[in-house]
């Protein structure tokens, strides 16, 4: 018996020094960007907060999830398109110097449903101006080919006008971490900007290989972050029998997982390799969880009940925005000028929507 608890004792400590010893060795590598803790747990408290539904709340900054880490950000333009059903808002934080963009994740009604439509996705577009470069069609539209990519494109320019230029963090969980990779990009290539630095939370796959090396290429200071059995990474499948055709992660990933005998739990923040599909990650495992898709450092990621695009707006917080035809609109901040705290005003009757 007591043979049996030193021989798993040893095999604990070989899992924990490997993970650790791995971890070390490519942090102290001579590689331009490395993984920041602290700063990805305030950035996903920003990927939680522009969940919120109560756009009154989440323009002023007011919200339950406005707070903690990201406290005295200030909002300078939320764009929802109420025709995809997408959300995303760009800001100042001060704290970190930055203008920060966050994008909402899936609004389906089931999340279930979203990610069964995912296993059957199949690359379907060429890239502009990457050869071999093929993408996930969806993804990319509901970035370039809705409200959202104008709304974010004239918020970073308000904000160089107003702040001058700040560094640009962006962000975004599930389907959002797969737009933020699209903005990330798209800010580097056509806005030219210097400095963009991507984190993402349980993201899809986007695109082949081919793409893949291109966007590190041109966007290298970029994370993703993964957590445990999470099974969105997991898609659209890699099938690495066929390299050329099958969708493929860009690098850099962050594995998060516990290792754990009896009651001693270690919390593992693994500093994947430069592949994009390092087989020692979260492609260890086998990607079957939801709950550890909705729970990053546990920060909830989603909304607060699953519904289909529900919003609520205080009627006075229409001073502050422009709606197209199809009832898509952007709240923008005026420079100089106070924000209401409308929540703490008298209560209108809200305009459910």
């Amino acid at each position: 018996m007591a043979q049996k608890r030193w021989l798993i004792l040893l095999v604990f400590m070989w899992l924990f020094t490997f993970s650790c010893g791995r971890e070390l060795k490519v942090k102290h590598q001579h590689h331009p960007h490395v993984y920041n803790h602290t700063l990805a747990t305030i950035l996903v408290e920003y990927a939680s907060a522009v969940y919120m539904s109560d756009l009154t709340e989440l323009f002023t900054w007011t919200c339950s999830r406005c707070d903690g880490l990201t406290k005295g950000f200030e909002i300078i333009e939320l764009i929802v398109d109420v025709q995809h059903c997408l959300q995303a808002f760009v800001g100042v934080a001060k704290d970190l110097d930055a203008v920060v963009i966050a994008f909402r994740g899936t609004q389906e009604h089931s999340i279930q449903n979203w990610i069964e439509d995912l296993f059957w996705k199949q690359l379907d577009l060429n890239y502009p101006g990457m050869s071999d470069a093929m993408v996930h069609h969806g993804f990319y539209s509901a970035y370039h080919n809705t409200t959202i990519r104008p709304g974010i494109l004239n918020a970073v320019e308000r904000a160089k006008d107003i702040y001058g230029d700040l560094k640009i963090v962006v962000t975004g969980h599930s389907m959002g971490g797969a737009m933020a990779a699209f903005c990330g990009l798209d800010l580097t290539v056509n806005l030219g900007a210097q400095d963009v630095q991507v984190m993402t939370f349980g993201q899809p796959r986007i695109g082949n290989a081919a793409f893949a090396s291109y966007y590190i290429q041109l966007v290298p200071n970029t994370i993703r972050v993964t957590n445990e059995h999470d099974i969105v990474p997991h898609l659209p499948p890699y099938y690495s029998y066929f390299p050329q055709k099958t969708y493929h992660h860009f690098p850099r990933e962050v594995w998060l997982y516990n290792v754990g005998l009896g009651s001693l739990v270690y919390k593992v923040e693994k500093i994947c390799d430069s592949s994009g599909e390092d087989p020692t990650c979260s492609r260890s495992v086998t990607g079957n969880s939801v709950s550890d898709h909705l729970f990053y450092f546990g920060v909830k990621l989603g909304c607060d009940a699953w519904r289909s695009c529900g919003i609520v707006m205080d009627p006075r917080v229409a001073e502050y925005g422009k709606t197209d035809l199809q009832g898509n609109f952007v709240l923008s901040r005026i420079p100089a000028t106070p924000i209401l705290k409308l929540k703490t005003e008298s209560d209108a009757a809200d305009k459910r929507m």
